[in-house]
This record gives structure tokens, C-alpha cells and sequence, in this order.
């Protein structure tokens, strides 16, 4: 027997849900959010119309190019999505894990320690981030031709992978000489 969600998300599926609307939606909303915040056209209050407008416009044009190429970013936005959810999931248990061994303060003096030091954090948040892209096949679509290819930009994939792999060794070294307290 078939469950009742799994038949909305096949009916869903065939009518283009994933592969166009809810893209389509995300995006817009982004779009929006980013214009009333960063008030381009005026007070966000008085200008709903106008952010809503270039909002949907910008998230149709964005999402114009898979249809017009004939490409299906369905997959590829689903296992992005899907393996981002894992990684918030597994911080988030870290974090629970965390709390029943560690001290009953542990939240201010880590929100104490990300104010002074927040740039490792923010470079361990770009570096999962990056390594979601990466797994998920997301960033054949930001970068033509991909990084999973047998070559990019004439450079073997040992050759990238060997790039990559040096670029986050020296990041890693350099947060922990920058984060105070890191000797």
C-alpha cells in the first residue's frame, strides 16, 4: 500500500512542482526578502508592490535558464537540499549531545567565544557549505562544465582534487592561528 504523501509527492513530481514551482517560490522569496532588506526601492512598507514585482520577474528569469536549456536541476536542488537538512541535523544533535556533558553555561560562553572568534565558524559554515555543493552536483550548474568532469580548466581531477583538498588544509591552519587562544 502506498502512503498518502508518497502519492502527493509523485503527483507533485508530475505536474513540475520540483522542478520549476517551488524553485521558482525559494527564489522569489529570497528575491524579496533581500529587497525589503536592503531597502533598494525606499521604505520596504511603502514599496510592497514594487519589491513583490522584481522579486517574481528576477526569480522568473533565474529559473528561465533550466527550461529554456533543458536542464533538470530537480535532482540536484533535491540532494543539495536533503544533504544540507543532514548537516544542520547533525550540528544540531552535536549541539544536544553537547549540552547534557558539558557545562550548564555552555550556550553563553560559546556565544561569548563565536563573538570573539566567529571566524572560524564562519569559515567551518563555507567549508560544509562547499562541500554540499560539491557532493550534491549543484556546482556543475553554477561552474559550466562542472568540477566533476575528467578535467576542468585543463586540470585533472586528481589534479583539482589535490587543489581543493590544499585550499582547506590552509584555511583549517589559518583559522586556528587567527581564532584567539590558537597557539
Amino acid at each position: 500500500m502506498v502512503s498518502p504523501f508518497e502519492t502527493v509527492i509523485n503527483n507533485l513530481n508530475s505536474l513540475g512542482a520540483f522542478q520549476f514551482l517551488f524553485p521558482f517560490m525559494l527564489t522569489a522569496a529570497i528575491f524579496y526578502g533581500l529587497l525589503r532588506r536592503s531597502k533598494v526601492f525606499g521604505e520596504p512598507n511603502a514599496n510592497v508592490a514594487i519589491n513583490a514585482v522584481v522579486a517574481i520577474v528576477a526569480a522568473f528569469m533565474v529559473w528561465a535558464y533550466p527550461v529554456i536549456a533543458g536542464v533538470n536541476v530537480q535532482l540536484t536542488l533535491s540532494t543539495f537540499f536533503f544533504q544540507a537538512t543532514m548537516a544542520t541535523l547533525v550540528v544540531i544533535v552535536g549541539i544536544l549531545i553537547g549540552g547534557m556533558f558539558l557545562p550548564e553555561n555552555f550556550a553563553e560562553s560559546l556565544s561569548k567565544q563565536i563573538g570573539k572568534g566567529g571566524v572560524g565558524f564562519v569559515i567551518a559554515g563555507i567549508l560544509i557549505a562547499a562541500g554540499i555543493l560539491i557532493s550534491s552536483g549543484l556546482v556543475n550548474f553554477i561552474i559550466p562544465g562542472g568540477v566533476s568532469g575528467p578535467s576542468f580548466g585543463g586540470l585533472s581531477q586528481d589534479t583539482i582534487t589535490t587543489i581543493i583538498i590544499l585550499i582547506i588544509l590552509i584555511v583549517s591552519v589559518a583559522a586556528i592561528v587567527v581564532v584567539p587562544g590558537g597557539k
